[in-house]
């Protein structure tokens, strides 16, 4: 865990009121994933809430939750174009698969690596500063939830001969699909917004990709186990497009950066307590919990790893992988 001074709403307003009075800014925000209300919409209303605060009003931000401005790649297009301003999102990777070093399965494997490695100035952070910044898009930080799992329904599988059988949805994320597959399972390819009547119809046995919190949140009611895999930290990426970033003046440029922060790091206090939470919250609801024993999850991240890594070097580089070579969690 980490502490950062955060320049105050109080102060920057202070010093707004000394300024000359100027039209107001509209700035979108959306996300790609998470209703009004849910953590990751609650996270949004509060970076709206201390952009309006800090800046004494004078830049007003729009809430968009997930589906109202389109589908999760539809939506990090906007951004990308700079017709939505800032998001929290789940980066897609069409545009440059180096972002999929945040899906880097088995990247670390414990809670305390993950704070390490992705608060501000760790060894993610600052892989991922200079990848945003090349797509036009200015990285403020993660909005980390937790280790993900495999959700599936009336089965479960714990080997690669059990995992055969079982079709398992994932997003189009590199190496998403590659990691399930890693661990024995067909895959589909499936948007966020249709996975629930995917499971249903039984286009697909389950969810792939996900903390708890999303597969009990919104498939509980077609899913009956989750096994925590862990092959990724899942994390959300904080993040402004580049050319409304540079619009700003720099005092309301410092409130946007100070808001998300603030943003960032209520996440890390709160995301571990949140996803034992949720855990509770599905087993209460009849969803089984599988926890693998740390000698079966070293076999499956030693399997994954073996198979994934060298294809995420020739997709995104040895200069990245060297690195995440050079500070993984030991297994």
């Amino acid at each position: 865990m980490f502490i950062r001074k955060i320049v105050t709403a109080g102060a920057v307003a202070a010093v707004l009121a000394m300024s000359p009075a100027r039209a107001q800014t509209e700035l979108k925000l959306a996300t790609d994933s998470g209703a009004k209300g849910s953590p990751s919409g609650d996270a949004l209303d509060r970076w709206a809430a201390l952009v309006a605060e800090g800046t004494n009003g004078e830049v007003k931000v729009d809430v968009f939750y997930q589906n109202e401005l389109g589908s999760q790649a539809e939506v990090f297009d906007l951004l990308v174009a700079g017709d939505i301003d800032m998001m929290i999102n789940w980066p897609i990777t069409a545009y440059d698969e180096r972002p999929g070093v945040l899906f880097t399965p088995y990247m670390v494997t414990s809670w305390e690596e993950a704070f390490e490695a992705y608060k501000p100035g760790g060894w993610v952070n600052e892989m991922l500063v200079g990848i945003y910044d090349d797509l036009g898009l200015k990285f403020f930080g993660p909005w980390p939830e937790g280790f993900n799992g495999i959700a599936s329904r009336n089965k479960y599988a714990m080997t690669p001969e059990e995992a055969s059988s079982l079709k398992i949805r994932v997003p189009a994320m590199f190496p998403m699909a590659e990691s399930v597959q890693a661990l024995g399972y067909q895959t589909a390819t499936i948007d966020w917004s249709e996975v629930f009547t995917a499971i249903q119809t039984g286009v697909v046995d389950g969810d792939g990709a996900n903390i708890i919190y999303w597969d009990y949140e919104y498939f509980r009611d077609v899913l009956d186990y989750y096994n925590q895999t862990k092959m990724q930290f899942i994390t959300g990426v904080i993040a402004m497009n580049s050319g409304s970033w540079d619009s700003l003046p720099e005092e309301h440029q410092a409130v946007v950066r100070e808001a998300a922060l603030t943003v960032m790091q209520e996440a890390f206090d709160q995301a571990q307590e949140r996803d034992q939470y949720y855990i509770e919250q599905a087993k209460a609801a009849g969803m089984e919990y599988i926890e693998p024993s740390d000698e079966q999850l070293a076999e499956m991240a030693r399997k994954v790893r073996e198979k994934v890594w060298p294809l995420m070097e020739k997709r995104i580089g040895s200069e990245i992988m060297d690195t995440i070579r050079a500070n993984a969690g030991e297994l």
